[in-house]
């Protein structure tokens, strides 16, 4: 017996080594399940909507026989309306089949999912009581899944988490902030998430981990490969007592693409989103944008306003009416909704080579590298996207003088 082309035996292997719950009885339809979320979070590129709509309203193992079989866009959309979903249109689902299919490797999700195993990684999904309730708000740009290091109480606890971001570049002062907040609140017994990145985001799981308290970190890239490594150690531990998440299945290299995608989980996830310290076009005012359009309350520390480290954090409290937090318990008010209930939506860029490109450049551009000439469908099929696209942007980046073309491939020209 066989199910997408595997051997259904396989198949439940596989998935019973990564399921979430121990003591859930895994049949043939839960195991094809597990497998088919595990394989969709390789094909897709975290929040595509058009992924999202599919699963949410086919399902998961249908939608990938639709990959596999080849279904026309016609079919998939007819499918799609009967079913209940969202139109989508023939044209956005023909480009979405055109960027999944380079992706569509069975041996890709065997691998992810064996590395899985070997890491102690687990699979949840969205109909999990651990599942995050809070991603509801981001609709058909939800996760499909999340792979997880770490203990059930820290997930748990996520419904009434605060986040704390910042600068990867801190002062001793953003550092002390951060330290304040992490153990702060974990004294209160609030849950800490955070990036794990270099700086504040570090800062602050190392006082929560002092403190005995919980912590969250969401990755952009799978949970076997710890990033940064210089916080190897760290996430070590955290995996150990509190979580380790990502949306991206083992094997995954972070990349600007998805650390942008990755702040809405944290935002998300959370009651509240606090920016400790933040330069004028930090990353971290990206993670503050998400909060913002899904509704949660906003709050940023203020600093010298002669540091640029401050910068972004003041321009939050004048121009996006983020409430200025100066204490642990005002961090603790503001997530109980004293904000409002109509935060202004931001529109604020991510700090770092690339940040003014459009998305799909962003991703074209995190697939090529300085070294190595790749070819465009191998660029096309790192990116997430259709091979036509790639070539597309590939000649815009060329144009830019971000790229260049040679008998053996593209480069990325810095």
């Amino acid at each position: 017996m066989t199910t997408f082309g595997l051997e259904t035996a396989q198949i439940s292997r596989l998935a019973s080594a990564v399921v979430s719950r121990h003591d859930a009885v895994l049949d043939d339809a839960g195991a094809a399940e597990i497998f088919a979320r595990a394989s969709w979070t390789g094909i897709a590129e975290p929040g595509d909507g058009v992924a999202g709509v599919l699963v949410s309203h086919i399902g998961a193992p249908r939608a990938l026989t639709a990959l596999i079989e080849g279904w026309k866009p016609d079919r998939l959309g007819a499918v799609l309306i009967e079913a209940g979903g969202d139109s989508v249109s023939s044209r956005d689902l023909s480009l979405a089949l055109d960027r999944w299919r380079p992706r569509l490797v069975s041996n890709a999700a065997i691998s992810a999912l064996r590395q899985a195993a070997l890491v102690s990684s687990r699979l949840l999904l969205p109909d999990d009581p651990l599942w995050p309730q809070g991603f509801a708000d981001l609709g058909v740009h939800a996760p499909l899944a999340l792979w997880l290091r770490g203990v059930n109480d820290a997930v748990g606890s996520l419904g009434t988490s605060i986040a704390l971001v910042g600068a990867r570049a801190a002062t001793g002062y953003g550092e002390h902030m951060a330290m304040e907040f992490g153990a702060g609140l974990s004294d209160r017994r609030i849950c800490v998430v955070s990036g794990a990145a270099y700086g504040i985001d570090g800062m602050v799981h190392r006082a929560a981990l002092a403190s005995g308290g919980l912590t969250v970190a969401f990755l952009a890239g799978g949970v076997d490969r710890f990033y940064p490594s210089g916080h190897d150690a760290l996430l070590q531990r955290i995996s150990t007592v509190g979580a380790v998440m990502s949306e991206l299945p083992c094997g995954s290299p972070p990349t600007k693409w998805r650390f942008l995608q990755r702040n809405r989980l944290i935002a998300a996830s959370s009651r509240a989103t606090v920016v400790i310290e933040a330069g004028h076009r930090s990353g971290s005012l990206n993670t503050a944008a998400h909060a913002s359009s899904v509704g949660r309350p906003l709050g940023a520390v203020p600093g010298p306003v002669t540091s640029p480290s401050s910068a972004g954090c003041h321009r939050l409290i004048r121009e996006f009416d983020a409430t200025c937090v100066t204490t642990v318990d005002e961090v603790v008010e503001l997530a109980g909704g004293l904000l409002g209930d109509s935060p202004t939506e931001l529109d604020l860029p991510y700090a770092g080579e690339g940040d003014r490109l459009p998305p799909e450049q962003l991703r074209v551009l995190d697939a090529l590298s300085v070294r190595a000439a790749r070819t465009s469908i191998d660029i096309a099929r790192r990116a997430g996207i259709a091979t036509t696209t790639a070539e597309g942007v590939l000649g815009m980046l060329q144009l830019d003088g971000l790229a260049t073309e040679n008998d053996s491939g593209w480069r990325k020209t810095k």
